[in-house]
C-alpha cells in the first residue's frame, strides 16, 4: 500500500524520477493467540506486510495465505484476510489445528510485483475437550464430529438482523437456548457488501458482528448453520415487501436480479466474497453447515430466468465450498415449503438433501377452524406431513436429510396455543423416527415463539438422542404396524428407536409391531416425551421376526397424577 501511495504523491508533485517497482515485503507474522492452543481452537496470526493494492479485500491485487504443516506432515493452505478493525496490523490468518503436537507455518503474499514469505514459525496444539468439526458420518445418513462423536442437531432459526450496530442475537438468549437443550442455530447474515462499500469491499461493522456471534457460539458449544444467500437479498419483487431487497444490493450494479445466477461478472465478486468468508470464519468449530441458498424459488433468477442456470450456480457453489473449506463441512440449499416445492435437482446437488415444510401452503391439513375430533385431527395431519416428506428424502437420496424451514404461523394452530406446542413437539419426534439428521429448523427464535417452541421439549428430546450413536449405526427405516396408533422406527442390529402417537386420545394400551428382526429377547424402554422420563424397562420376545410392544396404561396412584399421554418414544436393544 505504501508503494502505491508513494507513486501517487510523486505524480502529484511532478517529480519525473521513475519509481522502481519492487516485490511485496512481509516483515513479520506473529501469533496473536497463545503459543499453545487446544485442538480445534483458534490459532491466529497477525501479519505485517507491504504490498501494492488499492483494494485490500481483492485477492487478485494482494493474495495472502499461510501453509500449516501438521505433526504428521500434512500441509494445509489457509487463506489470509484483511480486517480493518485490527490495528495497527490489519492482515490476519486464522486456523484451527486438528492434530496434537507441534505445527509449523509459513506465511506468503503475492501482488502484481512479485511474492514474499515469512520466516517459519511454530505453535503447539494440546489436547482439548472439543470434538472438532461436523461432517457427514461414514453411514452417509447422519453427522459426526472430527473425533467420531455423533452430532444430532437440536435447534431452530435465530436470525440476527444486524443493522445500525444492533443485532437480535444475545448471549443471554444463547444461554437460555443451551439450557433448554439446543445445540445449534441457523441464521442468515446481513450482506457484507453494501451500496456504501460497493462490490468487492465489505462492511467493517457487519464483519465484527459476525466475529462476535461466532465467538459467543464457540464458548457455548452451539453450532451454526450459516445461510450464505437468503432469497430476499437477491429478489426484486417475486414475493414483495421485505422479501424484495435487491434494490439495496450492490450486485444490481452489474446485473439485475433475473440475471444474478447466470452472470459471470457477479460470480467473480461472489467467489472473492466466499473466499473471504472461509478465510475469516472457516476456522470456527461452531460452524457446521454451509446453507448455500434459502428458498431459491423466491428469486427472479429462478422464476424468470433459466432454471438450469440457477442449478448450475448451485453446482458451482457446492463445488467451491467442498474444495476450499479445509474442514470439510457439508452444504445444503432449499426451495420454499409449499407442497409443490419438491426439488430433486437441488437435493442431488448439495451434500445434504433439505426440504422445507410450511403446512398451510398446500400440505394436507383441516380446512376449517372447528374440527370434529372423531373425524379428523389437526395434529395427525401435521405429524404425517413431516413423516411423508422425511420418508421421501430418505428414499430418494442416499445422503443426510433435513427439514430446513418449517413452522412459523404457516400452520393450523396459531403460535402461543397449546395445539401449536403439541405440533412442534410432534414434529421433533416423528422426524427423528423417520431418519432426519437434525431436528426440523423451526422458524424462528422470537418473543412470539419462545413460549411455544423454546420449552422443555428441546431438552427432553436432547436427553433421548444423547446416547444414540448415529454416526456408526447402519440405520434403516423399520417396518412398523400399529394398532390404534401411528408408529415409526429406525432400526439397526444394535438398536431400534422410534415413536408411537395417538393424537386423538392416548397411546395407553395401544400396541405396535416391528417386523424383520432376529428372533430372541429384547429390552424395551419407553420414554415419556412430555416429561423426559423413561418407564421401567421390559423384556419382550421376538418370534418369527416380529416384536410386539403394548404400551401400558398409567393411572392415578396415591393421589398423584400419572398418564401415559398421547405419545411415547422408545429404544429397543437385543439382550
Amino acid at each position: 500500500m505504501f508503494k502505491h501511495i508513494l507513486g501517487i504523491l510523486i505524480a502529484i508533485a511532478g517529480i519525473v524520477t521513475p519509481v522502481v517497482a519492487a516485490p511485496p515485503a512481509l516483515r513479520s507474522a506473529q501469533p496473536s493467540t497463545p503459543a499453545s492452543v487446544g485442538l480445534y481452537e483458534k490459532s491466529e496470526l497477525s501479519v505485517d506486510l507491504e504490498a501494492a493494492y488499492t483494494n485490500p479485500f481483492d485477492p487478485d491485487q494482494v493474495d495472502l495465505w499461510a501453509e500449516f504443516t501438521s505433526p504428521s506432515g500434512k500441509v494445509s493452505k489457509i487463506w489470509g484476510f484483511y480486517n480493518p478493525s485490527q490495528k495497527p496490523s490489519p492482515w490476519m490468518v486464522r486456523f484451527a489445528p486438528t492434530e496434537k503436537g507441534t505445527w509449523q507455518y509459513l506465511v506468503k503474499v503475492k501482488d502484481k510485483e512479485g511474492t514474499a514469505q515469512s520466516q517459519t514459525g511454530s505453535f503447539t496444539a494440546a489436547d482439548s475437550s472439543h470434538h472438532g468439526f461436523v461432517r457427514i458420518a461414514p453411514n452417509q445418513r447422519y453427522l459426526m464430529y472430527s473425533d467420531g462423536t455423533p452430532f444430532y442437531g437440536v435447534g431452530l432459526w435465530y436470525n440476527d438482523s444486524f443493522e445500525r450496530n444492533r443485532g437480535a442475537i444475545t448471549e443471554a438468549n444463547l444461554d437460555e437456548l443451551k439450557r433448554r437443550g439446543g445445540n445449534f442455530i441457523s441464521f442468515f447474515h446481513t450482506p457484507l457488501e453494501t451500496l456504501n462499500t460497493g462490490l468487492g469491499k465489505y462492511d467493517e461493522n457487519r464483519m465484527d458482528r459476525l466475529d462476535q456471534v461466532f465467538e459467543w457460539c464457540e464458548k457455548r458449544d452451539i453450532q451454526i448453520s450459516w445461510n450464505i444467500w437468503f432469497h430476499s437479498f437477491i429478489s426484486e419483487a417475486v414475493w414483495g415487501g421485505g422479501n424484495a431487497r435487491y434494490r439495496e444490493n450492490p450486485y444490481r450494479l452489474v446485473t439485475d436480479a433475473t440475471g444474478f445466477f447466470a452472470s459471470d461478472q457477479a460470480w467473480k465478486y461472489e467467489e472473492k466474497l466466499h473466499r473471504y468468508m472461509i478465510a475469516r470464519w472457516g476456522y470456527s468449530r461452531a460452524l457446521f453447515l454451509w446453507f448455500i441458498i434459502d428458498e431459491i424459488n423466491g428469486t427472479e433468477g429462478w422464476e424468470k430466468c433459466d432454471k438450469a442456470a440457477a442449478e448450475e450456480w448451485c453446482h458451482k457453489m457446492d463445488a467451491f465450498f467442498n474444495k476450499h473449506d479445509p474442514y470439510g463441512r457439508p452444504t445444503t440449499g432449499t426451495q420454499s415449503g409449499g407442497i409443490g416445492q419438491w426439488w430433486p435437482g437441488g437435493y442431488k446437488i448439495f451434500d445434504i438433501a433439505t426440504r422445507e415444510i410450511y403446512e398451510a401452503q398446500g400440505h394436507p391439513m383441516p380446512k376449517t377452524g372447528k374440527v370434529d375430533p372423531s373425524d379428523e385431527s389437526p395434529l395427525r395431519y401435521s405429524y404425517r406431513n413431516y413423516a411423508t416428506q422425511t420418508q421421501n428424502l430418505w428414499k430418494g437420496f442416499e445422503k443426510p436429510a433435513l427439514v430446513g424451514e418449517c413452522g412459523w404461523d404457516h400452520t393450523y394452530y396459531e403460535p402461543g396455543t397449546p395445539g401449536y406446542l403439541a405440533m412442534y413437539h410432534n414434529a421433533l419426534w416423528v422426524s427423528l423416527a423417520n431418519g432426519l439428521c437434525c431436528t426440523p429448523f423451526w422458524w424462528a427464535w422470537s418473543d412470539m415463539l419462545n413460549d411455544s417452541v423454546v420449552t422443555n421439549q428441546m431438552r427432553y428430546f436432547r436427553q433421548f438422542v444423547a446416547d444414540i450413536d448415529f454416526a456408526h449405526l447402519d440405520l434403516l427405516p423399520a417396518q412398523v404396524d400399529a394398532s390404534g396408533c401411528d408408529a415409526w422406527a429406525m432400526k439397526s442390529d444394535k438398536l431400534i428407536f422410534g415413536w408411537a402417537v395417538n393424537a386423538k386420545t392416548s397411546v395407553a394400551k395401544d400396541s405396535f409391531t416391528i417386523s424383520g428382526l432376529k428372533d430372541g429377547e429384547y429390552q424395551v424402554r419407553l420414554y415419556r416425551t412430555w416429561r423426559g422420563r423413561y418407564l421401567d424397562s421390559q423384556t419382550v420376545a421376538c418370534r418369527d421376526g416380529k416384536l410386539t410392544v403394548t404400551i401400558p396404561e398409567l393411572t392415578t396412584t396415591g393421589g398423584h397424577a400419572s398418564n401415559t399421554g398421547n405419545d411415547v418414544a422408545f429404544k429397543i436393544v437385543p439382550r
